[in-house]
Formats: C-alpha cells, sequence, structure tokens
C-alpha cells in the first residue's frame, strides 16, 4: 500500500507546503498497494519524473508529515535534474549519519547502516507558467513480508494518521492486475470512511487485465461494485518499456487516450462513463472535490491561523530576548538588577512566605530553644532523699519563658540530667585548696557555666549550617532566574560559581565569630548586674523553699495556704494567719514589701547553704547569659552570612568575572553568545509564524476574490 500527499492548486496553494505542519488543511492522500503504479500516477499529476531505480523510491520511501522543513542543494530551474535530486534526498534522509551534503555531491547509491524507512519525509515545492503550486510527499506502500521488523506496522500507523482526518480526501489507488480482494488498500480506507464520502477510487495498469476478466472490473466505473460518493476512475499510465523509450508527458496523455477510445470494454462504455476514465478527468475532479472542500473548511480554517498564529508569537514572546548589540552594558545591567535583587531578598526582604527571612526563621527559634534547654536542673534535695521528692519548675520562669524545665537538657557529668545539692556541695569541697572553712572557690562557678557554654557549640554550627543550606539554595535560585535564559549559560554559571565561593567566605567568617562568642562566653561577666541580682535572689528563695517544703513542710503548707486563701475565708479569718502575723512583725520593725517566701530567709543556716548559693549563682547567671549568646549569635550569623554575601558582590563579580579591565568588552561578547537551543527555537518560531501569516494574508485575499465574485453574481 502506498500513500502520497498532493496538495490543493487553489488560491491558498503556495503557502500549504509549509504550513501544512501547523493546521489541518484539506489534502488528498493516495492510498494504494506497492506496485500498484503510484509513481507513474504522481507523474501524470505533477508533471515530474520521479527515481525509478530499484531500491530508491517505494521500497525507501519516507513518512508523510514533517516537523521542519531543511533546504536540500539550491533551488532547481531544470525540470530534467528533479529525479536525481529527489533520489538523493531520499538517500540523505535514509542515511541520518550522512551530512547532507556529502549525500547529495556523492554518486554512490548506497552506504552502510541504511535504514529502510524514516519518519522524515521529501518535499517539493514545484511552480511554473505551466502548472499550479504544488507539494506533495512519496511515501512507500504497504508491504505483505519482507523488510526490517516493525516495517509493516510503521507504514499502516503512517496511512491511517492521515486517512483518519476528516480533512483528508482518500484517492484510493487499485491496480488491475492483481484480485481486489487482495489488495489491502480499500480495507483501511473503507474502515476510517465507510460511507465512502470523502474516498475517489482509482484503477490503475487497465492494459494489464488478464485475458477474459476485464468485465470484473466494470461494475466500479459503472457504480455497481463497492459505491463511492465520488465514484471510481480508470487511468492508464506509460508501460516500463514506455519509459524506456523517454516517452513524454504529452505522448503519455495522447497515449493513455488512443487505449480507452480503442480497446474493449472501457471503449464500449456510454458517453456519460467516459468522464470516469483518463487522468485528466480524475485530476478535474480532484481538483473539484478539495477545493469544494476547502471552501467548506475556510472558516475553521481561518479560526485555526488565528490560534496558531497567537500562540506562536505568545511562544516568541515567553523566549529570552536575542542578543544585544551591546553585550557590555546588557551584562553590566544584568549584574546591577541581580545584585539589587540580592540585597532586596537578604536584607530588606521579601513579603512572602516562601522569602529567606521567613524560611530561616524556624532555625532561630529552634536554637534559642536548643540553648534554653543547656539550663542547669538544679536539685535543692539531697539525691538520697530524690525518689521521695519531686521537681517542680519554678513559677516565674513559667511566666518569663512559658516552657517546662523538665525539658532543659542535662549538664556533663550528670547521669540523669539533675545535678543535687549535695553533689554541688561535694564539687565545692572538692575544689578548696587553701581558702578557709566556709569559703567556697569560685572555679567551682566558673567550671559549671564552662560545662554549659561547651553544649553552645553544637548547636549554634547547626544554626550556620542550616543558615548556610538555605542561603544556598535560596541564592542558586536568584541567579537562575536572572541569568539562566542569557546566552548559552555560560555567564549564569560562572556567577553561580562566584557566588558559591563568596558565600563559602561568608560561612568562614561566620563561624570564625561564633567560634569568638563562644570562647568570650566561657569566662563569666555581665554589666547587667541588676538582672542577676534579681535572678539570683528569685532561684535562691525557690531552692531554699524546696529544701524546706522537704525538711519543714509545715512551714511551706502555711505559706501555702496562705497564698491560696479564699477572699471570703481571708475576711473570716483575718488576724489567725500566722505567716500574715510573721510578715505585719516585720512590718512593724521596719521590713517592709516582705513576701511571705521570704520566711524562709529567717530560718536556721542550712548546711547545704554553700551549694545552695552556687546553684543559685549559676542558674542565675545562666539567665542572663543564654539570652545574651541566643541573640549574639544570630546576629553575627546574620551580618557575616546573610548580609554578608550581599556586601561588595557587585564589585566581586565584576572583578571575578574580568569585565572591569581592558578584556572586558571581549569577555561579555563571549558571554553573550545565544544558547543554540534558543536560537534554534526562535528561528523555527519565527519561520512558523511567517508561514502562518503569509496563508492568513492568502485566506484574506481568497475570502475577497470571492465575496467579490459573489457581488457580481
Amino acid at each position: 500500500m502506498t500513500a502520497s500527499q498532493i496538495q490543493s492548486s487553489g488560491p491558498i496553494e503556495s503557502s500549504t507546503t509549509s504550513v501544512q505542519v501547523d493546521i489541518d488543511l484539506p489534502q488528498i492522500a493516495v492510498v494504494g498497494s506497492q506496485s500498484v503504479g503510484k509513481s507513474s500516477l504522481i507523474e501524470a499529476i505533477s508533471g515530474i519524473t520521479l527515481p525509478r531505480a530499484s531500491g530508491t523510491c517505494t521500497s525507501k520511501g519516507q513518512l508523510l508529515g514533517q516537523a521542519r522543513n531543511e533546504a536540500f542543494g539550491p533551488t532547481i530551474f531544470d525540470k530534467s535534474e528533479v529525479e536525481h535530486r529527489i533520489r538523493r534526498a531520499q538517500l540523505a534522509i535514509l542515511n541520518p549519519n550522512q551530512p547532507p551534503r556529502v549525500v547529495l555531491e556523492s554518486d554512490d547509491e548506497e552506504f552502510e547502516d541504511s535504514l529502510t524507512f524514516s519518519n522524515n519525509c521529501v518535499s517539493l515545492k514545484i511552480s511554473g507558467p505551466d502548472v499550479a503550486d504544488l507539494s506533495f510527499v512519496d511515501l512507500p506502500g504497504m508491504i505483505a513480508s519482507g523488510g526490517q521488523p516493525g516495517d509493516k506496522e510503521l507504514i499502516e500507523s503512517l496511512i491511517t494518521s492521515y486517512i483518519k482526518r476528516p480533512s483528508t480526501i482518500v484517492l484510493l489507488a487499485v491496480a488491475c492486475e492483481t484480485d481486489f480482494e487482495n489488495q489491502g488498500a480499500h480495507s483501511i480506507a473503507k474502515l476510517h470512511d465507510p460511507e465512502g464520502k470523502r474516498t475517489i477510487g482509482v484503477l490503475t495498469k487497465p492494459d494489464r487485465i488478464p485475458t477474459g476478466e476485464e468485465s470484473s472490473w466494470l461494475p466500479y466505473i459503472l457504480g455497481d461494485r463497492e459505491v463511492l460518493e465520488n465514484n471510481w476512475y480508470c487511468v492508464k499510465q506509460p508501460s516500463s518499456n514506455d519509459l524506456k523509450k523517454n516517452m513524454t508527458w504529452e505522448e503519455a496523455r495522447q497515449a493513455e487516450d488512443v487505449f480507452f477510445s480503442t480497446t474493449a470494454p472501457w471503449s464500449e462504455l456510454d458517453s456519460c462513463y467516459h468522464r470516469y476514465l483518463r487522468t485528466s478527468n480524475l485530476v478535474e475532479q480532484l481538483s473539484f472535490v478539495l477545493s469544494d472542500l476547502i471552501n467548506k473548511r475556510l472558516p475553521q480554517i481561518q479560526e485555526e491561523l488565528d490560534k496558531a498564529i497567537l500562540k506562536a508569537r505568545e511562544a516568541l514572546q515567553g523566549l529570552p530576548p536575542p542578543p544585544s548589540s551591546n553585550p557590555f552594558n546588557e551584562v553590566v545591567s544584568m549584574l546591577h538588577r541581580f545584585t539589587d535583587d540580592l540585597k532586596h531578598h537578604v536584607v530588606s526582604g521579601v513579603p512572602q512566605a516562601n522569602g529567606l527571612l521567613q524560611a530561616i526563621r524556624p532555625a532561630l527559634m529552634k536554637f534559642r530553644k536548643g540553648i534554653k534547654d543547656t539550663a542547669p536542673r538544679f536539685h535543692p534535695c539531697e539525691k538520697k532523699v530524690s525518689s521521695t521528692t519531686t521537681f517542680v519548675q519554678p513559677r516565674f520562669l513559667d511566666n518569663e519563658e512559658g516552657s517546662s524545665e523538665a525539658d532543659w537538657t542535662p549538664v556533663a557529668g550528670s547521669g540523669d540530667g539533675v545535678i543535687y545539692v549535695d553533689q554541688v556541695l561535694a564539687r565545692a569541697h572538692d575544689a578548696r585548696a587553701r581558702e578557709l572553712p566556709g569559703h567556697v572557690p569560685f572555679v567551682v562557678r566558673r567550671t559549671y557555666i564552662e560545662e554549659i557554654v561547651h553544649q553552645w557549640r553544637r548547636p549554634a554550627l547547626e544554626l550556620i549550617q542550616t543558615i548556610y543550606a538555605l542561603l544556598a539554595r535560596y541564592i542558586k535560585d536568584i541567579v537562575n532566574a536572572h541569568f539562566s535564559e542569557f546566552g548559552q549559560g555560560l555567564l549564569e554559571q560562572r556567577v553561580k560559581t562566584i557566588v558559591h565561593n563568596q558565600i563559602n567566605e561568608c560561612l568562614a567568617r561566620a563561624q570564625a565569630r561564633v567560634d569568638w562568642l563562644i570562647e568570650v562566653e566561657t569566662l563569666p561577666f555581665t554589666l547587667n548586674t541588676h538582672y542577676l541580682s534579681d535572678y539570683k535572689g528569685k532561684f535562691l528563695a525557690f531552692y531554699k523553699a524546696t529544701r524546706e517544703k522537704h525538711a519543714r513542710g509545715h512551714i511551706s503548707r502555711h505559706i501555702e495556704e496562705y497564698l491560696n486563701r479564699e477572699k471570703d475565708e481571708y475576711s473570716e479569718r483575718e488576724g489567725e494567719w500566722g505567716i500574715e502575723k510573721v510578715l505585719q512583725g516585720l512590718n512593724e520593725i521596719g521590713i517592709r514589701d516582705a513576701s511571705p517566701e521570704d520566711v524562709f530567709k529567717m530560718l536556721p543556716i542550712d548546711e547545704m547553704e554553700p551549694a545552695i548559693e552556687i546553684m543559685a549563682d549559676v542558674r542565675a547567671y545562666f539567665q542572663v547569659a543564654y539570652k545574651r549568646f541566643a541573640d549574639n549569635v544570630p546576629q553575627a550569623v546574620d551580618y557575616e552570612l546573610v548580609r554578608g554575601i550581599e556586601r561588595n558582590i557587585l564589585s566581586v563579580l565584576y572583578s571575578r568575572l574580568g569585565i572591569d579591565g581592558p578584556e572586558g568588552h571581549r569577555i561579555c561578547k563571549e558571554l553573550a553568545h545565544e544558547n543554540h537551543h534558543v536560537a534554534a527555537k526562535r528561528r523555527d518560531l519565527e519561520k512558523k509564524l511567517e508561514r502562518l501569516e503569509t496563508a492568513m494574508a492568502e485566506l484574506l485575499d481568497v475570502e475577497s476574490t470571492m465575496a467579490t465574485a459573489g457581488c457580481q453574481c
């Protein structure tokens, strides 16, 4: 089975060769089994000679349709050169590994690893004073067997893709030398056009009908068998001997006329059926049917053209702008826009949920919690009674921080994370050297603080690495947004490398700054004595109260009952509370503003008093130091890493790209070389838009001509 495409010879003919790939124009597809005389039929319609050497045309044909046109040799003005050019074009398609110019200029008829079939096609555009503009694609016929695996299915799929279109007129070619039922072309045509409304049948090779079987073909012409709306036709093309004698196109038409006028049973048909004989009548009917279909589809074609033109323009607008005539200024402008945008993101921030500063915030909160969780879990009771005591969060920390002390991580050296008062006292005794009894060396407090600060390094480094990863990924996207569509991507890659190195340098400075902050914190220091004293007083009272609650629980119970008293109960028992009497007595001797918890301070000195003092000092200092550190580290990381990447970035880019030197213009020119994929896409879109707009202009001319003709009628 063979399929060939013949375009309309109407007014929009001149641009259909190229625009057919963009919109679904009405067309004629010639369908027939292999060796039905397709080459002769096409020659009769087009007036050109096709290759006939064995293995060059139908056995190595190409598929219908095309994705793009690629010129193959210069324009031909001598009709006799067409056959050779087509043969070379077929070889080029079947040998995609060979450069087209090599195939065109070579005399070889075969190449190694040649394909049997290809998805590409040979497209011809013919114009001249004696012919209408047309285009056709010569394709292989269906093969029953032989060839490479998959060839038969490939050809069937190809033909089906065309004849299934409602806008395709099927020209069904059937050779009279073979039984009709043995030619599968009719089955495929009938499958996609069961009512025969867009199929035109053509009988070929009537001169090779076996003797006595002539009458079996007449019913097709008479409309008695396999009825088609546009009927069956019969044509006779030159025989092999005629071709060897170089019979001309005009001589072939004369010989055809003589054959049908003198050969039975064709010559014996009624005169009304002679219009179904001869190539000229077939071409006339094809032109009429195709022109009628085109006229009916003109509004739809115009709509498809409008949509295709709009889509092509949008695609062009979506491409990066073409290379500038002044690449230096363009590169400099891009770098300035990039650095301005970078500053906006890392310094000011963007009001978006996916902004950089918004992405960093959870890491900052996690860091702060990680530092706060290193608070020492001092317990004011001895370890031996720990199983009978419960450690309660200080109320003032609940109000201040809203978290549970149970979440705090242990200080190094304590198995369960709790440091008991007797352990603190033991460390104090072990540290005493020449100090007098009762004097605790400062080193005890300092070592506890050092152990706490030592734990701050991990969350600080985790914060730096988290922000580094977020920053690198975020800035990579900014670089991509500014430079991805510029040139061949060289500028984007170089900017990414420079920015990446700059981020690493900022990371090193941030790590050094954090290391410095940690070293600074290893020695206790603060001028915030007010808060330190306040926290110490609160923790000292809390620890003593907790001890007294277990040692002298009745006092703690009295204090708790007094604090939890109801107003009505207070009014009834006013003056009867023991704690109230104590506070009144203190007020009478001039000690005012005392709280119920201060009662514990008046109790006899506890043997654990030195340890309680150490615990209160360390815990109070932690409150001051951790808040300071939890602020200083994020500020340092922000300054050195986040905002550091923006600092001097423009001068760094200028210097490392080399555009601020004498070779700046040359470098920018190299950077501006357009990506060949983008350039090719732009060329394809521009060509597509050109042929669409040309087709639209011709279509409007057709409609104008038709309207004028209608008015004259």
